[in-house]
């Protein structure tokens, strides 16, 4: 069956551009909108009582995830779940891969099992570009190595758009790892396809090396950025990126944090509501304070619920690009 027949949303005949979600560069601005608009329905079925919705009830997902993770698996499995699809749950940890399996040998044997979509997590990018080259199901990137994390990308633009009815217009801080970071990269992507003006600021040693060819602006100053901002999203350092302890990017945590980190005096000092934003998981204390996370300005929260509903409308608008006679 396919998902439209079943599906709460009233969509007509629009759809999106691409087979597979492998990184926010391939989306163009109505793919968007329509993802928006889409995550915006079951957004409403989420306050239900009955969260369920059997939209996806004939499809089967496999979520793959070849490093660690828990946000994103949950949010995703909840997703597929809400959407009534059956749910295949792998991970790299003691299966064939740690036996010298390759991924395309992986992956293929699950295909066999008649899988539809792949969600997959790795730590090599461009990972899940080639496994679109080479299986059958549509493929979401749930995150490959420093390079694109696109539906946390667009749970924040939604999260945005949700808090100050716009996007477009709207200034938005980047702070932190952003050369570790797969999440800005796709960040940067969404929101300058949806006409916000992004700026970055941290340490120069977490920058990347091409920063001005991203077309966004750098301070490295954080109180001036943040006068400067209409949001604020405060990156992890990615502590297991850079050796385990940072000290190749920056002297320590605690001098990270004076200078970078975001606690209650310095949101004070602002003079001005900034919201305040964290792709998780938060390192408290040295991204943000526990006063600047629980703080009513901050949307920490807003973005994991609504990125359930942002996962829904990804699931089920690649799914009506299944064939028919592959469902």
């Amino acid at each position: 069956m396919s998902p439209a027949n079943t599906n709460p949303i009233a969509l007509g005949s629009e759809s999106l551009s691409v087979d597979h979600l492998l990184g926010i560069k391939d989306l163009t601005r109505a793919d968007i909108d329509l993802i928006f608009r889409t995550a915006d329905g079951f957004k409403e079925v989420l306050g239900r009582p009955i969260k369920k919705v059997p939209s996806l009830r004939d499809i089967t997902i496999a979520n793959l995830f070849f490093e660690s993770s828990t946000r994103t698996r949950v949010s995703f499995e909840l997703a597929e779940k809400r959407l009534s699809a059956d749910v295949v749950n792998f991970s790299s940890s003691g299966s064939s891969v740690s036996k010298g399996e390759t991924l395309i040998d992986t992956v293929n044997n699950i295909l066999a099992m008649k899988v539809d979509m792949v969600v997959m997590r790795h730590p090599d990018p461009g990972a899940a570009m080639f496994l679109a080259r080479h299986a059958r199901a549509r493929i979401l990137n749930a995150g490959d190595g420093t390079h694109e994390h696109p539906t946390q990308a667009l749970l924040d633009a939604y999260s945005i758009r949700e808090k100050l009815g716009r996007v477009k217009g709207v200034k938005v801080l980047i702070v932190g790892d952003v050369l570790h970071s797969r999440v800005a990269l796709s960040n940067i992507f969404c929101l300058q396809k949806l006409g916000s003006e992004v700026m970055l600021c941290g340490p120069r040693t977490l920058m990347p090396r091409h920063i001005r060819a991203l077309g966004v602006r750098f301070e490295d100053d954080l109180d001036k950025a943040l006068g400067w901002c209409d949001v604020a999203n405060m990156l992890r350092i990615q502590l297991e990126r850079q050796g385990g302890d940072g000290i190749a990017s920056f002297p320590s945590l605690r001098e990270y944090a004076m200078l970078y980190g975001l606690n209650l005096s310095r949101y004070r000092r602002i003079g001005k509501d900034v919201v305040v934003m964290h792709p998780g998981p938060i390192n408290r204390g040295v991204e943000v304070s526990s006063e600047v996370a629980d703080h009513a300005n901050s949307i920490i929260l807003d973005q994991v619920e609504n990125g359930v509903a942002i996962r829904m409308a990804v699931l089920y608008l690649l799914a009506a690009r299944i064939p028919r006679t592959a469902v």
